[in-house]
């Protein structure tokens, strides 16, 4: 119930706790009780006689209530579980529910999570609490799996988005799953699909942003940066989350009709870092450099090699030569 007050009190002034009763078929107690919970957990309510309550303040905290309250969109994040410090990733948990039954657009975010991972293994090194989002969300598609990997450049868009929405910033995107802010990472992108036959039984969407840190490890100070950082000042990170979220509805429901790129990819292009520059394909059978032109309408690197042909790169990782210290 936390959370239905909580979006009755987002829409601006008081509101009366007689409506709020009718709204939400609750008795003034159930009401009255809700409301002093939230003030437990930090929230500011005025309640003022023959005038209702209203919302002054509401914590950076990554609850149930608090980012259900703020989400606009209609499947995405609906069905919620929050944690403030889980002992696995959110990309295992999202994993979990899955194979549980969960349904599509469920969400899993963590304030802080152990066991964070990213491509090829890389550990995300855990974030102190109340300044990061880790967040995975779980799909149900019904497309085949080799479109999966276009989700990842999806979600970064989503992200994207939601950064110059809530913190006015303008993130690069490094192919296939990280944002820039600089020279440095400030947020990273791993998807992970079961299969059951040749069908997809559910992708799992993992996405990690450094939103209010201040600092980092010794070992991290070179390659990673946070959004406060980058700005001067800290954000809401629910806020952040729940416009991500609306985004990337918008982005996945157009993708389910075309199941490629086209329709974002002169956009994505805009936002790639090292876009004509040099790059280095790191592949298993070893490295070349080229000129980076960009994504093709199936999410695939294009990168023209020095005779001048044009390969279309899915597979190993690219890095971005001489501009970003974290590859």
């Amino acid at each position: 119930m936390k959370r239905e007050i909580l979006t009755l009190l987002r829409g601006g002034g008081y509101v009366s706790g007689q409506d709020i009763c009718r709204s939400l078929g609750v008795s003034r107690t159930a009401v009255w009780k809700g409301v002093n919970s939230l003030k437990e957990e930090g929230y500011r309510i005025e309640a003022v006689p023959n005038r209702g309550y209203r919302l002054e303040f509401a914590p950076d905290v990554l609850t149930e209530a608090e980012i259900g309250s703020l989400l606009t969109g209609r499947w995405a994040g609906r069905e919620l579980e929050a944690h403030r410090h889980i002992g696995c990733s959110t990309n295992l948990r999202a994993k979990q529910l899955a194979d549980a039954g969960a349904v599509h657009g469920t969400l899993v975010a963590a304030d802080v999570q152990e066991g964070g991972k990213g491509r090829r293994g890389r550990v995300w090194e855990a974030s102190p609490e109340g300044t990061a989002i880790a967040m995975s969300l779980i799909l149900r598609p019904s497309f085949a799996p080799g479109k999966a990997p276009m989700l990842t450049l999806l979600a970064a868009l989503a992200v994207r988005d939601g950064i110059r929405q809530t913190c006015g910033l303008e993130p690069g995107i490094k192919w296939p799953n990280d944002l820039t802010l600089g020279s440095r990472k400030g947020c990273g992108i791993l998807t992970e699909m079961a299969l059951e036959a040749e069908y997809i039984q559910h992708v799992v969407v993992g996405i990690g942003i450094n939103v209010n840190q201040t600092e980092f490890p010794e070992a991290l100070r070179d390659r990673a940066v946070s959004l406060r950082m980058e700005a001067g000042r800290p954000f809401h990170r629910a806020e952040l989350l729940a416009r991500i979220l609306e985004a990337w509805e918008g982005y996945y429901e157009t993708f389910q009709q075309t199941e490629n790129l086209a329709f974002v990819q002169e956009d994505y292009n805009r936002s790639l870092a090292g876009l004509n520059g040099p790059v280095q394909v790191l592949a298993p059978d070893g490295g070349w450099e080229g000129i980076s032109l960009g994504i093709d309408a199936s999410g695939s690197l294009l990168v023209r090699r020095p005779s001048g042909q044009v390969e279309a790169v899915d597979a190993g990782e690219v890095s971005v030569r001489g501009l970003y210290g974290y590859v």
